[in-house]
Formats: structure tokens, sequence, C-alpha cells
């Protein structure tokens, strides 16, 4: 057969990402992140006052809608991580699809966002949570220069992240009606680069891309990103800054109830109008 022009580049290891997840769980897995996003995904579905019945958590490391939430629910069904990306849901089988920390590691996010599309029944609701944005922008850049100073090259280390714009144009693209994205800035603090090293590590967050060099980090590589990191990026106590984005999307399978916009030239005030606090 030959091969699918269009199909997604292969980025992530999704094989390599489940044994660092399962590596993360024996270590004792750094949730802190984790723990944010199911707190903030269940004051973002109290807001909602519409009722869902049957959900899906897709992906999420670990069980994410707890009690109280879980109890407004009939069904709950977890979709755990695959090498595929399918999602076995049967069409319209769905109220809400929720899922954490998940989306930044998949390959065909179109693909995917399509599917939980076509899961979802009219006026169903997607709401996840993914890393994108600025998130390790110290650690990026401190690896390059080490790697450039040390090595003499540099080699992809921290994955590449979408950003607001994307997603939203995504969940548009997918099918979504009332697209919405928004971002929390989390700033971590760690006494040194190698604390926060050992933390991806417990989160099951380190490198998993495809070209990612196989060859294990030289001592001294390491040594200097630790360095640099610290000249760069450290407060006066001492303690080096590390920012996580995470980016929030929900967006809801159209449904005649929902509003639509208005059409082109319809429109009761300009935009110079209203920018001027003022109406035609």
């Amino acid at each position: 057969m030959a091969p699918n022009p269009t199909a997604a580049p292969i980025l992530f290891d999704r094989a390599l990402l489940r044994a660092r997840q399962d590596r993360a769980r024996r270590l004792g897995p750094a949730t802190f992140l984790l723990d944010r996003v199911t707190e903030d995904m269940e004051e973002r579905l109290a807001a909602v006052t519409r009722d869902f019945s049957d959900v899906a958590e897709i992906w999420t490391p670990v069980e994410l809608l707890r009690k109280p939430v879980a109890n407004r629910f009939k069904s709950i069904t977890r979709v755990e991580p695959d090498e595929t990306e399918t999602l076995r849901l049967a069409p319209e089988s769905l109220d809400l699809a929720v899922s954490a920390l998940a989306f930044q590691f998949v390959n065909d996010l179109p693909g995917v966002l399509a599917q939980i599309r076509r899961a979802l029944r009219p006026d169903g609701l997607l709401l996840a949570a993914m890393i994108g944005g600025d998130t390790l922008t110290e650690l990026r850049q401190s690896f390059a220069a080490a790697e450039a100073e040390c090595e003499g090259g540099v080699s992809p280390r921290v994955a590449p992240f979408a950003d607001l714009r994307d997603v939203g144009a995504l969940l548009q693209r997918a099918g979504f009606a009332l697209p919405v994205t928004d971002v929390d800035r989390v700033v971590v603090r760690y006494d040194s680069a190698l604390a926060l090293t050992a933390d991806l590590r417990r989160m099951g967050a380190t490198n998993i891309l495809v070209e990612r060099r196989r060859a294990p980090t030289r001592r001294a590589t390491l040594l200097r990103m630790a360095q640099i990191y610290g000249e760069r990026f450290a407060d006066s106590d001492g303690r080096i800054r590390a920012t996580f984005d995470v980016i929030w999307l929900s967006g809801w399978a159209p449904h005649e109830s929902q509003p639509k916009p208005l059409r082109p030239g319809s429109a009761k005030a300009s935009l110079e109008a209203a920018v001027k606090g003022k109406t035609k």
C-alpha cells in the first residue's frame, strides 16, 4: 500500500511514552500539575449547568474525575493510552469527553479531535487541558546553549508545543462549535536544574521525540546545562524558575440550540463606533 501523503508526521514515540509513564509510577509520580488541572477541571465542569450522562476520560495518566464530580454522571469510560491513537468510541455515544495533560504527546491531534467530535452527541462537550506555549522554555534554552558549547551541535530534547491560536484553529477544523481556549501559566521554582529534570522523570514527561539523540547525555553537558540555567533563570535566592503553560480547550458538538454567528453585513453597529463607545 502506498504511503498516505497527508498522514501526520510521527514526532513522538508512543510506546516509549507508556514506558516512561510506567517508570514514573514506580518512582512515585510528581503530580502537582495534574492535581492543579484536576481541581480546575472540577471547577469548570461545576460552572456548566447542563446535565451529562455518558462520559469518557481520554488518556489522562490517572483517574481525573473524582467524587463528588463523578457522581453527576451515569457512566465514565477510561480510554487508556495506546500507540495507534485510535479511539474506540461509538459515534454519538458521549455527552462529555475530558482529558488532562495527554494531548501534547499526540502525533495527529487534528485526527484525535475529529474522532472525539464524532463520538459526541449533539450539544456534547469536550473539555481538555494540555501542555503548550512556552512550557520549559528555560530548559530548552539552557540545553541548547550547553550542547552548542560542549558538543558542537544541538539535538531535539524538549517537544515542540502548540500555542493557543493553533489549538483554537484545530478545534474549528475538527468541527467543534463555540471553541474556547485559554492558558494557565504555572511557574515552579527548584533548587537546581537537576532537581527539575528529576521531577520531569517522575511526571513521565522526559524526551520521547522520535528524532531524539539515542546516546546518553554527557555528564559535562548536563552539568554545563545546569550552570547556564542557574546563570540565566535564577531568582535572587538562587532557586531557578521553570515555566509550564497549561492550555485549556473546549468545544461543543453542533446543535440547533446553540448561538449562531451573525450573517456578514447584518450587524447593527460598526466596529469603529463600538470602539469609540458610540452606536449608529
